[in-house]
C-alpha cells in the first residue's frame, strides 16, 4: 500500500507541476494544449501538487 501511495503521489505531483507550468505559460508543451496561458489551470495544478505531496508524506509514515 505504501508503494502505491508513493507512486500515485509522485504522479500527482508531476502532473500538478506540469499544469502549473502550462497555466502560467512557462511550459508550452504540447503546442495545441488548451491549458496554456489559462491561469485557473495553475490553481488546479497547485491543488493537485499539494495532494501529491500529502500522499508522498503519508506513504513515508
Amino acid at each position: 500500500m505504501r508503494k502505491l501511495l508513493l507512486i500515485i503521489g509522485f504522479l500527482a505531483l508531476a502532473i500538478g507541476l506540469l499544469w502549473i507550468g502550462q497555466g502560467t505559460g512557462t511550459i508550452n508543451w504540447p503546442q495545441s494544449s488548451f491549458m496554456i496561458g489559462q491561469i485557473q489551470w495553475a490553481g488546479y495544478g497547485a491543488a493537485l501538487a499539494a495532494l501529491g505531496l500529502i500522499l508522498i508524506w503519508q506513504s513515508k509514515r
